[in-house]
């Protein structure tokens, strides 16, 4: 990373201390193909969440079930529209509905990306990326205490899955996200999922991308599947497309951030080509095999192994086979 001189820690003002958490075990996205499945059952699995956006109107089914399932479990709520890395003013008609739902439900964890979406009075359906500058660090900055402010909670930032770098940015993004932390005090969604996906696309180690990370800020983690394409080098170009079951070396990646971090809530993430509610489940008791194995505390030394990672995760496929999602179908 570039050398940059510090600011002072942005002092907290009206952010509010951190809301309760949610269990460290394995949760997953809550889909409408699965409401009457998960009454029904009432599975033993450690939360749910639900992107904001779908519950931001007043009413209709999906609130229905929602607050069914809400009385059962705990809940995360995981924003996609506050396009917090855009150069323009937040959308405060936005952070109002927002705030509405929160009320609502009283998620334990509200979660957003390091990312932009918005362009005037454009909303593009991606989250894309920013460059890892100043500039950049103060808008960013600046976005997440008035969210943080305007809801009264303090929110999780997700690292990105990126597939362009920027010439411009002068942090690399571990040291990036760290100051963004240090000075807004919010913390850190992981996404063990997009690391992987980013260092392929970038030809970077993903253990030394983790370690790099403000780990002790860690609230939730997240795991998606990816797609494979070829990009105009021949290079393999992964895509964060959460259509796929968990791949073994993110599960891998998965164990060794786990041994470094010490058991964090972990949401298994699937928006399309959605699965069976048994499969996802099977994801989700693979990943609490792996939390089981998991320190209660974070190691700081350096001698964490990815060997050791990889041993984690196949004594968690041989002692729960069945968790395997091809064969959980």
């Amino acid at each position: 990373m570039s050398q940059h001189t510090p600011l002072p820690a942005h002092a907290p003002g009206a952010v509010p201390s951190v809301p309760p958490t949610l269990p460290a075990r394995a949760g997953v996205g809550l889909k409408p193909e699965h409401f009457q499945a998960i009454l029904a059952t009432q599975p033993d699995i450690g939360f749910f969440e639900v992107h904001a956006e779908n519950y931001l109107v007043a009413g209709g089914p999906f609130h229905h079930y929602l607050s069914r399932i809400r009385e059962r479990y705990p809940l995360s709520i995981h924003g996609v529209g506050l396009s917090i890395g855009a150069d323009a003013a937040l959308d405060v008609d936005h952070l109002n509905a927002l705030q509405r739902l929160l009320d609502k439900y009283q998620p334990q964890s509200f979660s957003e990306h390091l990312a932009w979406s918005t362009h005037g009075a454009a909303f593009l359906n991606d989250l894309l990326p920013l460059p890892y500058n100043t500039a950049t660090l103060q808008r960013v900055c600046d976005h997440i205490d008035q969210v943080q402010t305007h809801l009264q909670r303090r929110m999780l930032l997700e690292n990105p899955a990126t597939y362009v770098e920027f010439a411009a940015s002068t942090w690399d993004e571990g040291g990036f996200i760290t100051e963004v932390l240090r000075r807004t005090g919010c913390g850190l969604l992981l996404d063990v999922n997009n690391v992987h996906v980013s260092c392929i696309n970038h030809h970077r180690d993903a253990h030394a991308t983790i370690r790099a990370l403000p780990l002790h800020a860690v609230g939730e983690i997240h795991l998606a599947g990816f797609a494979e394409q070829v990009d105009g080098n021949g290079d393999a170009l992964l895509i964060d497309s959460h259509g796929a079951p968990v791949a073994q070396a993110v599960w891998d990646l998965y164990a060794f951030t786990l041994a470094l971090t010490g058991a964090q809530p972990t949401l298994l993430e699937r928006d399309n080509d959605i699965p069976a509610w048994p499969v996802l489940l099977a994801e989700a008791h693979l990943a609490d095999a792996l939390l089981r194995q998991s320190p209660s505390s974070p190691v700081r030394r350096a001698d964490t192994t990815v060997a050791a990672a990889e041993r984690a995760t196949r004594q968690a496929w041989a002692d729960h086979p069945a968790t395997n999602p091809e064969v959980a179908a």
